[in-house]
């Protein structure tokens, strides 16, 4: 099929732009300059885009520099390009200019054209309608942010709720049940289920609220700092009509950056909130593995629970079955941990007015806000939800523990303790049989104080 163009311009001159596409020439420009992989800049940040070119539409609208039907016009397709109808629209690389200019201007062409065939006329420009008392250098920082504070709030926080509830609920329900702790891959003193799982439990809501302290530094907005931070060019207020316009938007709270020098040349906040995201990542890794190898077996292994049988495990033994779910959240667990290296690498790049590693850092971040939402969400319905305790399997492992011995140092001492423990391994005896024959304790004495189900505490 026979490809048709159109002439656009732009400051350097005529570009051939595809009929059919609302871009304009510098999208163009970058598609030819930038062949580099696969990566495309994320949805994400769009979306965010369409929040802050409608936002400051409107505030340029309250302030007196764009007339009502332009601002009409551009919230038109902003909401629009919230829709997914325009999607197509954006296909620039993450491996651009560090400042995103290209990005910017792509939605700001986009608006323009779309616009402009939506009212019959050319009314919106680029530059001077689309970008007004705006620069990339602060569109680009203000899209970050909201990307990152509605990713958060909207998507990862309600898949780490889910999880949570999920071991609240495990946790209510095998209470009582007592196995042997392990601590250094090593049999320790008593535990209860129940416990174990508080410890999960826990684990993730500390994250929840490591994750909610980072966004109220994130909902600071660099928009109104232009070039950079000295907001040439946007009429006095701007800043805070713009910011008060995002929140209205996007129903989250936004406020302007207090310092714009600082908000377009440092990356500090989205570095804590990705710390964050890296602490849940080692606590989800920390889980998955804790629960695969309380899984582990079914018969060679520690079997004390059992997880969801969801797939085959082998191509050549038949009837394996593997902790999938467990493997899909340890490999996510890796890539965030990766990518954290990623965004402090380039946080640390700022030069002067103006951090130049922007679309390589927040598409590391929100890649790691996906994977995070989305592995706790599938772990949770496809694993955590079906754990069974193996009660008998757990019962069996307690009373086999050489660690027991720990609850006879009141009576025997520590030393007399690991005598005990140590009779017991060699010879492969209990521990009551061992203890009555180094003469620690009399047969009836020891079944007084030897408890294993009590040693818990629950």
């Amino acid at each position: 099929m026979e490809q048709h163009y159109r002439i656009e311009h732009d400051s350097m001159g005529e570009v051939r732009v595809p009929a059919e596409r609302c871009w304009g020439a510098q999208t163009e420009r970058s598609l030819e300059n930038f062949r580099i992989g696969t990566e495309k800049i994320p949805e994400e940040i769009i979306r965010a885009f369409s929040y802050l070119k409608q936002a400051a539409a409107l505030a340029n609208f309250r302030l007196g520099r764009l007339d009502e039907r332009r601002m009409k016009l551009i919230s038109t397709v902003c909401e629009e390009i919230r829709e997914g109808t325009l999607s197509e629209e954006f296909p620039l690389a993450v491996w651009q200019t560090g400042s995103g200019t290209q990005s910017n201007m792509n939605v700001n062409e986009v608006i323009a054209n779309r616009g402009n065939t939506l009212a019959g006329e050319k009314l919106l420009h680029p530059n001077d309608s689309c970008n007004m008392s705006q620069s990339s250098n602060d569109t680009f920082p203000t899209a970050m942010h909201i990307a990152a504070v509605c990713e958060l709030e909207d998507h990862l926080l309600p898949s780490l709720a889910l999880l949570t509830q999920t071991f609240e609920r495990l946790e209510q329900k095998y209470r009582g049940i007592v196995k042997s702790g392990r601590t250094h891959l090593q049999d320790a003193v008593p535990i209860s289920f129940s416990q174990e799982i508080s410890g999960w439990r826990s684990s993730l809501q500390r994250d929840a609220e490591l994750i909610r302290a980072t966004i109220p530094p994130l909902s600071e907005l660099a928009l109104g700092g232009t070039a950079v931070g000295t907001g040439l060019n946007a009429p006095e207020g701007f800043d805070l009509e713009a910011a008060r316009a995002v929140s209205e938007l996007s129903g989250k709270q936004f406020s302007t950056a207090k310092n714009k020098y600082h908000a377009l040349s440092s990356k500090s906040e989205l570095v804590q909130a990705h710390g964050a995201l890296k602490a849940l990542a080692a606590d989800l890794m920390k889980i998955a593995n804790d629960i695969r190898w309380l899984a582990s077996g079914p018969r060679c292994g520690l079997g004390e629970i059992t997880i969801p049988a969801n797939e085959p495990g082998s191509s050549i033994m038949p009837g394996k079955v593997n902790p999938t779910q467990c493997e899909a959240v340890t490999m996510v667990a890796v890539q965030v941990m990766a990518n954290d290296c990623a965004v402090g690498l380039a946080a640390s790049q700022g030069n002067f007015e103006l951090n130049v590693f922007m679309p390589v850092l927040i598409y590391n971040f929100l890649q790691s806000v996906r994977l995070l939402s989305d592995a706790m969400r599938s772990f949770n319905d496809n694993c955590c939800v079906g754990i069974t305790p193996n009660r008998e399997k757990m019962h069996e492992n307690l009373h086999r523990s050489l660690m027991l011995v720990t609850c006879l140092n009141p009576y025997i001492g520590y030393e007399n303790a690991a005598k005990t423990a140590k009779k017991a391994f060699h010879e492969n005896i209990s521990l009551r049989e061992a203890c009555v024959a180094l003469g620690f304790l009399s047969a009836e004495r020891f079944d007084e104080v030897f408890h294993p189900e009590e040693m818990a505490g629950e």
